[in-house]
């Protein structure tokens, strides 16, 4: 039984206002799976409290919306989601990119349990949910891109991820405002570029900071 607050075609509206806002156009496919992805994210937190957003027509902007305001800085190349939660930015990421392999990685069992429900239910064959911890993650590759939405500060993200990255790997990390402290922070070598985000139907600061490290670094 689905949330008696959820309007599915109230939901839609928005969905298609906040995406053609983002300069993206779905198509039939994307719609649908983003529609069933919130279906599912709405009945399952009323049971698993997935996240404090209540308001399924809120959740189609701070979860949906904010999650496709990364893809155009998205680069092709395999991907992980660290601290993916319930999914996302992942699963409306992988929605988008079928062609892209993403891995969602979180240490909360019951939220990763979600996201094989989630990956099951519309087929996402591009993404393979892990329980694990990032710095006890081992991958037989590492990643051309990691993403992260409110997971860590930054140092620390960097840190975690060393083992998981290669020379030409970024980190793409949705923020709120500016982390300044946490910029000023990081280690010689690691290059970090802020991006401000525009998030339809959403009120406060966004922004997303893209880290690179530069040629012949070594993270300590």
């Amino acid at each position: 039984m689905v949330d008696d607050r959820y309007d599915a075609s109230a939901c839609q509206q928005r969905l298609l206002a906040g995406a053609a806002e983002l300069g993206l156009d779905l198509d039939g496919r994307q719609q649908s799976l983003m529609m069933d992805f919130l279906a599912l994210l709405v009945k399952w937190n009323r049971a698993y409290n997935l996240t404090a957003v209540r308001e399924p027509l809120e959740m189609v902007g701070r979860h949906l919306l904010d999650s496709l305001a990364l893809l155009p800085h998205l680069k092709s190349g395999a991907c992980l989601d660290m601290g993916t939660g319930a999914g996302v930015p992942g699963i409306p990421l992988a929605i988008m990119r079928p062609a892209t392999d993403f891995v969602l990685l979180d240490s909360n069992s019951k939220k990763i349990r979600f996201v094989r429900q989630v990956k099951l239910e519309l087929g996402l064959d591009n993404v393979m949910p892990v329980h694990a911890r990032v710095e006890q993650y081992q991958s037989d590759r590492p990643f051309k891109t990691l993403i992260a939405r409110a997971f860590t500060d930054l140092p620390k993200m960097l840190a975690l991820s060393a083992g998981l990255r290669q020379p030409g790997s970024e980190i793409l990390a949705m923020k709120g405002s500016v982390p300044e402290q946490e910029i000023a922070h990081l280690p010689a070598g690691v290059h970090a570029e802020v991006i401000p985000l525009q998030v339809p139907f959403e009120v406060g600061e966004r922004c997303l900071v893209r880290l690179e490290q530069a040629a012949g670094y070594h993270a300590k």
